[in-house]
């Protein structure tokens, strides 16, 4: 193919071959894209960096990027200086076909870019210096990679100048286009590339036509002084090397020697790591550092030093191990490194006067991580349903994970008859979520997309809150009369949380056996009104989550009893950090492990722009026909590919948390699994409710599911693809990611803590040498390094026995466990 588009995901790029016109114009069309062009133009990087990207050149066997298996029949040509650009579009409109025009386009700031058809037996160079030759145009020569990407505009008439359907026909005999690939390969990877020699000199200002070059009978170009030998290419290739070597020192303008030393100062006391402690501090560094050094194996072993005579090879296992690891949205320690250099460049530039320039590469690295932070999740989600996908169109790609939090008890809610099978046992769909963000960081966004899936049970709670009014006003008619107006008892579904604890039971009771649903914008709300009865909010909700009965009896005749067999309430509420924790102040009673908690993105330094994501008309309708079939669908279904992704998540993470004896962590899966399959079933249900309305058109899957309520179960089962599994992993990790992030602390505290009286612990009572011994050696450590710090807390006469023997007690005693290598990991610490 000659057009791919190109995606990141888990760190590395990501190919897929675009076959139409149509779907070329779609992408280059879309509002997000629209949207970041406006930011680009205007200066915004992060909003440049999310354009869509094409690449138009392909890939030659052995490459690196996945989805490319043949290089393309097209290459492209980037001209920045837009006086050039101006000329050379005059002259490739005018004459098309003479140049094997197949597109251009403007580019996001300046100039343009072209795509021309690839004469065959040339590599990329050597067409693109054919191409500057005919126009006599500056070209880029370090712009021919064939792993080159365009950040692409929209297709306006104003930007997409030109495209030609011949884009996406390859009409190449695949064998021999693999044949002549794999020729053009080695020809350019030893440099035998036959151009003029000036081609050769990384300029951005070359000008191909001024050499003295000539062609040979076949049309090849020959420099004078070029010489075709692997001695000299192999020079040619080590000094490009260097100069990538050398651009690669920096992350966005900082020295990564820079951010080593602050990471130390941050989070090592400033000391740098010794023997003891290296293997572990330098797997540590390598996990943050691989999220800004691209994932590449080489970068990292260069600019990672051997701290303390650190063997190469050893250094090189810790890197791969981290390599290895999961991929994770940027860590916050790592953006915290960032954030404090840029403070310290502040203050170093405000006695100087110029603090603008020396913290300007900071802005920009800290922009990157965010913007890479927002959108990590967005970028690995699949395709959603209809009504889900317009949910993040009308909120924008940075808050579609908040949006999808919040909107899937919304489509529990409406879906209240439907159960599904987790772990052998049926669940309804009983969802918990908290929205926490800073104020002004965009949650208000989230409202109306919530108002939109919720309008139609809003319309019916209005007209029995209207016979609510009637009978009050009845009733204070009749006030001194014997006969006393009947109280209705109305199943209002959508329920304030301004309420009390009687008052909303009772609501709780009358919904005649649907959901209920609360949302409210500001968390503070139920801070304020539940403080004295956040106990009682707790237990609710919890029982809530589970769908187990509740009963609350009084003596008094007038008072509120209620018995609910079983607690169907949704429950989405908004508000900052500060808020959650009033809200979820007890850490050990399970309310934490049951709400989904979401993060909207940190917009603190990002510029003031017009809103550009709004819910839409046309989105509203969306949302709300799928909202109108939800509650069409009823009974119970068993998802088995989906019970086995969430099987295969839970034992991955138990792994993972068994090599570091991440206790809260391995607790935190257990019901972060159920609910990411509750979450994934909401998600399931409205791809059913857009596949009944692609084919039957909207009152046409009505009826569908009317006359057959079995349909929606059958189609379900078939939605479990495994592109749509694909979204339980990231919805599972980021539940994870988050509830660490804000309760891991608390959770510690909570569990470490004298008062609570959880599982006993072996409790040693009196302390030795042998437990400092403990406390200094690290959760994995050999008999070497524990004779080491044996030697180092008792002096120099401990032998290998002694050694051996204080081991076999720890062992025991169940402080330690022996790995399959050897080596040994703390169960518990000593205390």
């Amino acid at each position: 193919m000659s057009c791919y588009l190109i995606k990141v995901e888990n760190g590395h790029k990501v190919a897929r071959s675009i076959t139409s016109e149509e779907e070329y114009k779609q992408l280059r069309g879309s509002n997000e894209q629209k949207a970041n062009l406006r930011l680009a133009r205007a200066g915004n990087d992060a909003a440049k960096r999310r354009l869509v990207q094409f690449n138009y050149s392909g890939h030659y066997p052995q490459g690196v990027v996945k989805g490319m298996k043949l290089p393309s029949g097209a290459f492209g040509f980037d001209m920045d200086e837009p006086e050039a650009f101006a000329k050379a579009a005059k002259l490739l409109l005018k004459e098309p076909d003479k140049y094997g025009l197949l597109m251009l386009e403007r580019s996001a700031r300046q100039g343009g870019h072209a795509v021309f058809e690839r004469e065959k037996g040339k590599t990329v160079l050597e067409n693109q210096v054919r191409i500057a030759t005919m126009l006599k145009c500056e070209m880029d020569t370090s712009a021919h990679d064939i792993n080159r990407v365009y950040f692409t505009t929209t297709s306006d008439g104003e930007d997409l100048l030109f495209l030609s359907p011949r884009l996406f026909k390859d009409e190449y005999d695949e064998a021999a286009v693999a044949a002549e690939g794999k020729v053009l390969e080695e020809r350019e990877r030893y440099g035998q590339e036959e151009l003029p020699e000036g081609a050769h000199k990384a300029n951005k200002h070359y000008e191909p036509w001024k050499e003295e070059f000539k062609k040979d009978s076949q049309g090849v170009f020959k420099g004078q002084e070029f010489k075709n030998s692997r001695i000299s290419s192999s020079a040619a290739s080590t000094a490009a090397a260097s100069a990538a070597s050398a651009a690669q020192d920096n992350y966005l303008g900082i020295p990564y020697g820079e951010i080593i030393k602050k990471w130390w100062q941050l989070y090592n006391d400033g000391q740098e790591p010794m023997r003891s402690n290296r293997n572990t501090l330098t797997f540590e560094l390598a996990v943050n550092l691989r999220h800004i050094c691209g994932f590449d194996r080489n970068l990292l072993a260069q600019i990672i030093p051997c701290y303390d005579g650190f063997p190469e090879q050893e250094k090189m296992a810790c890197i791969n191990s981290a390599l290895n690891e999961k991929i994770t949205q940027m860590p916050k320690r790592l953006k915290d490194v960032l954030a404090a250099l840029r403070q310290e460049k502040l203050k170093q530039g405000a006695s100087n006067g110029n603090a603008d320039e020396d913290s300007e590469a900071l802005v920009n690295a800290l922009d990157e991580a965010n913007a890479k932070d927002d959108l990590f999740y967005y970028d690995a989600l699949p395709k959603m349903p209809q009504g889900v996908r317009d949910s993040i169109s009308a909120v924008g790609p940075a808050l579609a994970m908040p949006v999808i939090t919040a909107i899937c008890p919304t489509i529990g809610m409406l879906a209240t008859g439907v159960k599904v099978s987790v772990h052998g046992k049926m669940n309804s769909l009983n969802l918990i979520s908290y929205i926490a963000g800073d104020f002004a960081s965009g949650k208000g966004s989230i409202d109306p997309v919530v108002d939109a899936w919720t309008s139609e049970v809003k319309q019916m709670d209005k007209m029995y809150q209207q016979q609510e009014d009637e009978w009050r006003a009845r009733k204070r008619a009749a006030k001194n009369k014997k006969e006393q107006p009947e109280e209705p008892k109305l199943p209002v579904r959508c329920l304030t949380l301004n309420n009390t604890v009687a008052n909303l039971a009772e609501r709780l009771a009358n919904t005649e056996g649907k959901h209920a649903f609360s949302f409210t914008p500001e968390a503070d709300t139920v801070a304020q009104k539940w403080k004295s009865a956040m106990s009682d909010f707790s237990v609710m909700l919890r029982q809530a989550y589970d769908g187990t009965s509740y009963e609350r009896e009084a003596r008094s005749a007038d008072a509120v009893n209620v018995h609910i067999e079983h607690l169907l309430w949704n429950v989405v509420m908004c508000g900052t950090p500060d808020a959650l924790y009033r809200v979820v102040n007890n850490y050990t009673d399970g309310f934490q492990s049951r709400i989904v908690v979401a993060r909207t993105p940190d917009n603190t330094f990002t510029p003031l722009t017009d809103n550009l994501f709004v819910l839409t008309e046309t989105q509203r309708e969306h949302i709300r026909q799928i909202a109108h079939l939800l509650p069409l669908m009823e009974g119970e279904v068993v998802l088995p590919k989906l019970e086995n992704k969430g099987r295969e998540w839970l034992e991955q993470i138990r792994l993972e948390t068994m090599k570091n004896d991440d206790k809260v962590k391995a607790r935190q899966r257990f019901r972060i699994c159920p609910t990411t399959m509750r979450m994934m079933t909401c998600i399931m249900l409205c791809k059913v409710a857009e596949t009944l309305i692609q084919k039957h058109g909207f009152q046409g899957a009505e009826k569908q599911l009317k006359q057959n309520p079995l349909l929606w179960e059958e189609m379900i089962v078939k939605t479990q693809t495994p592109t749509m599994l694909e979204a339980f992993n990231i919805l599972a990790d980021y539940q994870l990611d988050n509830a660490l992030y804000f309760f891991r602390s608390r959770i510690e505290d909570a569990f470490s803590s004298k008062s609570y009286c959880g599982q006993t612990t072996y409790d040693r009572s009196r302390r030795g040498k042998n437990d400092s011994i403990f406390e200094r050696l690290d959760v994995t450590f050999s008999f070497e390094q524990a004779l080491q710090q044996s030697i180092a807390v008792k002096g120099a006469n401990v032998t290998r026995e002694v050694v051996r023997q204080m081991l076999k007690n720890w062992k025991r005693q169940g402080l330690i466990g022996v790995l399959p290598d050897m080596r040994y990991q703390k169960v518990q610490p000593a205390v």
